[in-house]
């Protein structure tokens, strides 16, 4: 999983391109889950999770309130 976004990252370190990167995990985390024996309503109960935690982070930060 971690080699999809090795094969991504330039030589200093940063994601070239961060939207294809995170597509690439995304199938990725999705192909391991299912030869893992999850089933899809339970992959969505996973984003729905990861989901949760990122509104949180986003609403305890200052500076994604837009008023």
């Amino acid at each position: 999983m971690s080699q999809a976004l090795a094969t991504t990252q330039t030589n200093n370190n940063s994601v070239a391109n961060p939207n294809k990167a995170l597509k690439i995990l995304a199938k990725s985390v999705y192909k391991e889950l299912r030869q893992n024996g999850y089933e899809p309503k339970q992959i969505v109960a996973l984003a729905s999770e990861i989901i949760s935690l990122v509104t949180s982070d986003i609403d305890k930060d200052e500076s994604f309130r837009l008023d």
